[in-house]
């Protein structure tokens, strides 16, 4: 049904497939294997991100006043097609950002199970009756859609995260224009096909690739705009935020420096594996991957010690490949960054007790590999325990006791998500209480988040206004219109 060459894709603007009127192209590659060139894709100017937007604004008026169950049945069939074509979406998906191939297929079921949760739940989403004295008088308040919503996603997770932003945005009523990672462009591409298959209408859903200096201002400035909604850097989450205009709504994901805590109680076979699935799945480009390990100084020395066991038994390499657990860093620029830190730490006197250093063993000197990394003896004042890294690099530092291992947690700048491990209730309602990050856990990895439960940090991580995901996800695509009826 689309109109894409063999190795050039196309935008979706206003209902056709289009290349920019530019003519410049970028390249979508595989970052485990820089020779594998998945495709190019237009690098469309200011111009024709301005059309993406008013064709959006143009379909809006339409399907806002389609009714919820069309708008929940394109969800619907769209998730049925996610579906069917879940093992060679999920090898593109590997392909194109380098997660193992495990990890592609459930992101891709995630994308489909949160289509069906918002075309259930978009149904039944709407307001209120209040109590009035007069008896007269009827009063209720009514949901509606905004209008123009942008969606603004990462490479990490290329199609979940998008789909929880449009499916809440689409199923309200609203009109989007999409701009997925430049990294990540293909699997993006997908789920819009899936979803204009699914019947939606020409215009609601628009497609546009690029960078995002050329097309980004457009998406956020242009007046008929009216959300914006935003997963990344939160330098990124800044700059949209300084951009956009007052009655501009905004939603922002950001960044994280999340802190799992081991306390002396805790089982450290369990305390590791959170660990390890915390900072080394998805090679550390999570941004609710645990970068900071706190741990009581009683068991200090025997986490350590298990800790980089369970290291250096972790199989590197494509993402294609059976067993393979942590793949390539996205791009060479990111790898560049997390070598920067690694050096970073050493000069700040933390001790690198494991890995660090770049990977080429075999086929993976094709890529943007390295071997995952353990420091040791980290103090809260080193940039390694303070600044996002987003790779696959475990800062370990010893505390005295919660009270310190919570003053060290909550003195960074972010508060995206921490965890505790113990078996002591008392202590874990403490941390829970007192730790300042959206999502807490006990016993369980700072990664992942239920597509039911609402999602958000504090402080530098969120603009801490709507969460995502669940139901509330539904507040920022709608606004409250207050109604009151008289005799």
């Amino acid at each position: 049904m689309t109109e894409h060459s063999r190795d050039a894709y196309r935008g979706w603007i206003g209902g056709e497939w289009k290349a920019s009127v530019s003519g410049e192209w970028f390249e979508d590659v595989n970052p485990a294997d820089t020779s594998d060139v998945l495709g190019r894709f237009p690098n469309f100017t200011a111009d024709e991100a301005a059309e993406a937007v008013e064709a959006a604004a143009a379909a809006f008026p339409a399907w806002a006043e389609a009714t919820w169950t069309a708008r929940a049945g394109v969800l619907s069939r769209a998730a049925g097609l996610l579906d069917a074509r879940r093992d060679a979406y999920a090898v593109e998906l590997t392909r194109e950002e380098g997660k193992p191939l495990s990890a592609a297929r459930s992101e891709v079921q995630r994308a489909a199970a949160t289509l069906r949760f918002y075309a259930e739940h978009g149904i039944s989403f709407g307001g209120e009756t209040i109590p009035s004295d007069d008896r007269d008088s009827f009063v209720f308040t009514w949901r509606e859609p905004l209008g123009v919503v942008s969606v603004i996603t990462p490479w990490n997770f290329p199609i979940s995260i998008p789909a929880r932003k449009i499916a809440p945005a689409l199923v309200a009523g609203n009109a989007v224009v999409f701009k997925p990672a430049s990294d990540t462009p293909l699997i993006a591409l997908r789920l819009v096909e899936c979803l204009v298959e699914a019947g939606l209408p020409p215009g609601v859903l628009n497609f546009v690739t690029g960078s995002a200096r050329r097309v980004g201002p457009a998406l956020v400035t242009h007046p008929a705009v009216r959300a914006v909604t935003f997963t990344g850097s939160t330098a990124s989450g800044e700059a949209i935020h300084r951009q956009a205009a007052m009655t501009t709504r905004l939603q922002m994901e950001l960044g994280g420096k999340n802190p799992l805590v081991v306390l002396a109680d805790a089982d450290l076979d369990t305390a590791v594996e959170l660990a390890v699935r915390g900072g080394y799945e998805l090679t550390g480009q999570a941004c609710t991957g645990t970068s900071r390990v706190l741990v009581e100084q009683r068991v200090y020395p025997g986490f350590l010690d298990r800790l980089v066991d369970a290291a250096k038994r972790l199989r590197i390499g494509n993402g294609l490949t059976p067993g393979v657990e942590v793949g390539p860093l996205a791009n060479a620029r990111q790898l560049e960054t997390v070598q920067s830190y690694v050096a970073i730490g050493q000069a700040e006197g933390a001790r690198l007790v494991y890995g660090g250093e770049v990977w080429q063993e075999g086929s993976c000197g094709r890529g943007y590999f390295m071997r995952p990394a353990v420091f040791a003896d980290v103090t809260s004042e080193m940039r390694i325990a303070k600044e996002e890294i987003f790779g696959p690099v475990l800062a370990v530092e010893p505390v005295p006791d919660l009270d310190a291992a919570i003053a060290s947690a909550n003195a960074v700048a972010y508060g995206l998500s921490a965890a505790v491990v113990t078996r002591d209730i008392r202590r874990a309602h403490q941390f829970v209480r007192r730790i300042q990050a959206g999502t807490v856990k006990v016993n369980r990895t700072t990664t992942g988040n239920l597509i039911q439960a609402p999602f958000g940090g504090l402080k530098q991580s969120s603009t801490a206004t709507f969460r995502e995901s669940g139901r509330l996800a539904l507040e920022f695509f709608t606004q409250t219109k207050t109604v009151y009826y008289g005799s």
